[in-house]
């Protein structure tokens, strides 16, 4: 046996590994310089690497607070270079370790804040470490979803660009690192706690929350993670126009629970002051005269404001004595009027109005007294003819 071999080979055992590191590797080493968007860093005391350029800005900001003597985790992106250094990067690395935390929270389906970057009509987009995230407009919780009428696609990018650069909690309901892809969801994020809001509430309870939506037929209010509809019928007692001159986006209201049917909460905003009908019941009494002023004019009729929320309707067949066609012929929103009370409802709502009735008792009136005129004047002719019988008799006799 050659003792010298022996002997070289326990020597080599205790010489370090001088393998150079391979792109793909992420490894440890320590800050030998910092430049103004370059860094140099010992690698064992064997090669020196290069962090440069784009591959020196992480999502961490790490050049920022970065010292020479730190130590930094970079990833290989090439072998030595014509100066001989090792690049690397701590994109790359952040990355990588971003990958990392989407994979464990994909497949143990974790909560994970992030930021929108930009908006486009379908959804925010977001960029992390080069990774591309996006929450399609379907996947916003009801706080954020963006509710137009007509789904106006400017309205909608309007509202979308408004939340970029908010922080939103969502769960990865796809991922693609392939293509460096993800699809995000804040409602899956918001579920657990949607379900536990749902079980905490019931038809009667009054809540308060915040506008998200105002649109043709109501208002969309959220509260507790969860989102239900004021329909325009329940905004007012009175007729509603324009649901916006009710509540505008953002505003804080309260409002009633008064349905609950699977994930759909119906509310009610005029459920929380008293109905004024119950008044009117009293203070409209069948065949009285009532004044008040046209506000409304539709194919079948005209409606009297007769106070704040409360209207009386002309049907068309009582607007006069012969048959109408049009409302609009005879009457014109803002004109006064006076009108009789024909019919009151207030489990319904409805009281009816009459100016056909009024122009009859006034016909009927004119006749009687006509009539009255008549049998005076008739009376006064028989009188006069008695009168003239008896004066001839007498100059007979």
């Amino acid at each position: 046996m050659n003792t010298l071999n022996v002997k070289e080979d326990e020597f080599l055992k205790g010489i370090p590994d001088f393998s150079l590191p391979s792109p793909g590797d992420l490894i440890e080493g320590k800050v030998i310089a910092i430049y103004k968007n370059k860094i140099l860093v010992d690698i064992d005391g064997i090669a020196v690497g290069l962090i440069s350029g784009r591959e020196a800005k992480d999502s961490q900001e790490t050049l920022k607070s970065l010292n020479v003597g730190d130590l930094i985790s970079a990833y290989v992106i090439d072998g030595e270079n014509e100066d001989g250094y090792i690049v690397m990067s701590l994109r790359k690395a952040s990355q990588e370790k971003t990958w990392k935390k989407f994979n464990d929270a994909f497949e143990k389906g974790l909560v994970i804040e992030v930021a929108a970057s930009e908006a486009n009509k379908g959804g925010l987009l977001l960029d992390i470490d080069g990774i591309k995230g996006f929450i399609p407009v379907s996947q916003l919780a009801p706080m954020h979803y963006p509710r137009v009428n007509g789904a106006d696609s400017s309205m909608i990018l309007q509202r979308l660009q408004e939340l970029v650069g908010i922080r939103f909690k969502v769960k990865i309901i796809n991922i693609d690192k392939e293509n460096g892809k993800l699809i995000l969801s804040e409602k899956a994020a918001m579920e657990e706690q949607r379900v536990a809001a749902l079980e905490g509430v019931k038809a009667g309870d009054i809540v308060t929350g915040r506008i998200s939506g105002v649109v043709k037929f109501g208002i969309f209010v959220t509260f507790n993670g969860l989102e239900g509809l004021v329909h325009i019928s329940e905004i007012a007692w009175g007729h509603v126009k324009n649901p916006q001159d009710y509540g505008k986006l953002g505003e804080e209201v309260k409002v009633m629970i008064i349905g609950l049917e699977g994930d759909k909460i119906s509310l009610s905003m005029k459920r929380l002051t008293e109905d004024p009908w119950l008044e009117a019941a009293k203070k409209y009494q069948l065949d009285t005269t009532v004044e008040g002023e046209i506000n409304r004019i539709t194919p079948f009729g005209a409606f009297i404001k007769l106070g704040d929320d409360i209207n009386g309707l002309i049907h068309i067949s009582e607007i006069g004595g012969e048959d109408v066609e049009d409302p609009n012929i005879l009457l014109k929103v803002g004109d006064k009027i006076t009108a009789k009370v024909i019919s009151i409802e207030p489990d319904e709502h409805r009281v009816g109005l009459s100016i056909k009735a009024l122009t009859e008792e006034k016909d009927k009136s004119v006749k009687k007294k006509k009539s009255e005129k008549e049998e005076v004047a008739e009376d006064e002719v028989v009188k006069s003819e008695k009168k003239v019988t008896k004066k001839k008799a007498t100059k007979e006799e």
